[in-house]
């Protein structure tokens, strides 16, 4: 299936894994907003739109993807992998309101983020710039969005490459560990499309989506796992390597991915792997 990420709009989903906003040092950015449930996320943020309009600030038109590297902020020092699976949708809308959203492909996305003081909005720290942001080619096709489909398999990993050497960065997770995922992603993620307002670290997506033209395709990444020890403490450096797996379980385990990842040796029709370089 081809993905033109240039003509779609990309988001992403706060708070969608218990405890990630609490180590990437984000929840008090989130403490005045209310959700319908205690580990609801929090706010769907814009990374990309893919037309400029009146409501959209500029630096969300500069594309951000890039497959192979990451250039590094100037002036910043925190930059950190958010490893997550990304699914892209066909969008129908009815009048000014999206109507309905279609799952029809996922793969390994990394929604990278600068940790920075200050950031009146989630947007601020996800799109410096070109090559901020990183979703695979490799990306599967999705039978359908629902228990039993070929989601239930899959699992999250990722991984610090540095000086040849993988270090494990973020837990590897279940797809399905997402406190909000399938059906419930689904009603949610509308739900934000069209009523989000413009208050705290979340914005008006409704008047983006409209003034961008009404995309016919969005990414959604839907959330980063937990990091481990290593991860929430280690930041990333030039000559790195970023490197986010969505993987079956039934056919791999952690332990054949952390092997086949310090030999760069991941690509399958059935693993989605996003490789990414750091770089000045």
């Amino acid at each position: 299936m081809l993905i033109d990420l240039h003509s779609l709009a990309s988001f992403g989903v706060a708070g969608n894994f218990t405890g990630h906003l609490e180590q990437a040092g984000e929840a008090r950015d989130f403490t005045n907003v209310k959700t319908a449930e205690a580990n609801a996320p929090k706010a769907l943020f814009p990374t990309y739109l893919p037309k400029a309009g009146s409501s959209i600030p500029a630096f969300l038109n500069v594309f951000p993807f890039d497959e192979y590297r990451i250039i590094f902020p100037k002036g910043e020092q925190k930059l950190q992998i958010e490893p997550e699976l990304a699914i892209v949708c066909d969008v129908t809308y009815a009048g000014s309101e999206v109507a309905s959203l279609k799952p029809v492909c996922f793969g390994a996305s990394n929604d990278c983020s600068i940790r920075k003081e200050g950031a009146k909005k989630i947007s601020e720290k996800k799109n410096w710039g070109p090559s901020s942001k990183g979703f695979a080619s490799n990306h599967i096709k999705i039978d359908k969005f629902a228990p039993g489909g070929i989601l239930d398999r899959y699992r999250i990993a990722s991984f610090l490459v540095r000086e040849g050497i993988p270090h494990v960065y973020g837990e590897d997770s279940p797809v399905t560990g997402y406190s909000y995922f399938y059906d419930k992603l689904l009603v949610w993620a509308m739900d934000k499309l069209n009523h989000q307002e413009n208050a705290g670290p979340a914005e008006h997506i409704n008047a983006y989506i409209n003034d961008a033209g009404q995309p016919e395709r969005i990414l959604i990444s839907v959330g980063a796992t937990r990091y481990t020890d290593y991860g929430e403490h280690n930041f990333l450096q030039k000559g790195d390597i970023s490197l986010v797996v969505i993987y079956p379980s039934d056919i791999y385990s952690p332990e054949e991915i952390l092997r086949r990842a310090g030999r760069d040796n991941l690509e399958e029709e059935d693993i989605s792997v996003l490789a990414q370089e750091v770089v000045l």
